[in-house]
């Protein structure tokens, strides 16, 4: 579980980014503004995978799968 609460864009896209090079099939991440869950579905989609978001009290989950 990548944890990028707290952090503004673009250090979560980075996160994902760094994490994407191990060539796992599913990731999951949690931000806590629209911009990063926008900016790092965006960025996840363009690389190949599917991005389902779950909210809950503010805070996005993002499960990232291939």
């Amino acid at each position: 579980m990548l944890d990028a609460r707290g952090l503004s864009c673009p250090e979560p896209v980075v996160m994902i980014r760094k994490a994407m090079a191990s060539k796992a099939n599913e990731y999951t991440m949690v931000v806590d503004n629209v911009t990063s869950k926008e900016n790092v579905t965006r960025y996840a989609e363009h690389q190949g995978y599917t991005v389902t978001v779950s909210e809950n009290g503010g805070e996005y989950t993002l499960t990232i799968k291939k």
